[in-house]
């Protein structure tokens, strides 16, 4: 009779709250691009990578973590989440149970930045506090980013430019005895390593807007001031094409103008997933219809990063 409860409480943790299908393709992707850039470059390091990648997914579980608890703290009754509202009441979720989850989530990507500043200097320490930052903000503190309709270019620019630039200059960054930054990064940061960041960018900003669009109604109720609710769904679906667009146009740009090979056209390969995608979201609009499109669009992004760090590796 004891194990029902301990089932639907991991069940809970992992599927509602650490959320794999969602928040390991957009920490991977970022980490598998800069990989294959460094690879191209001679520099890759796997040790470094990896440590990132850690980093970047714990920061990002404590962004998530803390936009449940914010939610529950200010809705308790929130009918978008009813599973963790009766998780609550039970007893199976505590609000002190998820606060130690952030702080934990937080403390062991410090400790992997720790070795990564060893190992890079300063600007780590910049990258880390500044993700932070981001990723509580979101939906904490006196301003959070998520209700007031300027998460996109916040989830843009970390998930893309910041990670990408991040990932790869752990592993390409000389060492120096004073850490100073503006001696370390022209060299570390090729202007790649910018590029190949946006349709990373794009596409991860992609997963939001689905998530603004199928949570409007809710939104409303809640006093939510996301893109899809102070301009409407119309305005994110084009949004969200104009994003994949940028996505699609890249590698061409990619092969064409930075001198790569043909091999950095791999993620077109997944351009028919890409318009079943958009199909869907142009098109569907009840919320549990929608449900399944946020993982279908992690999906989308990691294959399209997979594919993309391996052009560029090889090509």
């Amino acid at each position: 009779m004891e194990s029902a409860p301990a089932s639907s409480r991991r069940d809970m943790w992992v599927h509602m709250l650490l959320y794999p299908g969602h928040t390991l393709p957009t920490a991977l992707a970022p980490v598998l691009v800069a990989a294959g850039l460094a690879r191209h470059d001679g520099v890759f390091s796997a040790g470094p990578i990896l440590l990132a990648f850690l980093a970047g997914w714990l920061i990002q579980l404590g962004g998530v973590l803390t936009d449940n608890y914010e939610n529950l703290t200010r809705h308790p009754d929130d009918r978008e989440h009813p599973q963790l509202v009766q998780a609550l009441r039970s007893g199976a979720l505590t609000l002190s149970g998820l606060r130690t989850a952030i702080g934990a989530c937080y403390l062991v990507a410090l400790l992997a930045g720790a070795w990564l500043l060893q190992h890079a200097g300063f600007p780590v320490l910049v990258i880390g506090l500044l993700s932070i930052a981001a990723s509580w903000i979101y939906s904490a503190g006196p301003f959070p980013f998520g209700e007031r309709g300027i998460a996109d270019p916040l989830f843009f620019a970390f998930f893309g430019i910041v990670s990408v630039l991040g990932c790869y200059y752990v592993q390409a960054a000389p060492m120096h005895d004073d850490w100073t930054f503006w001696r370390t990064a022209p060299d570390a940061l090729p202007f790649a390593a910018v590029a190949l960041s946006l349709p990373i960018g794009a596409l991860t900003t992609n997963i939001l807007i689905i998530d603004d669009i199928r949570d409007r109604a809710f939104d409303v109720v809640k006093g939510k001031r996301t893109v899809a609710v102070r301009f409407g769904p119309e305005w994110s679906r084009a949004e969200f094409v104009a994003l994949l667009a940028l996505a699609y146009i890249a590698p061409l740009a990619f092969w064409l103008g930075m001198g790569f090979g043909a091999w950095v056209l791999l993620p077109l390969l997944t351009l028919p997933y890409a318009v079943s995608t958009v199909r869907a979201v142009l098109t569907l609009e009840r919320f549990e219809d929608l449900v399944p499109m946020t993982p279908k669009a992690a999906r989308l992004l990691l294959a399209y990063a997979a594919l993309l760090a391996g052009g560029v590796a090889y090509g």
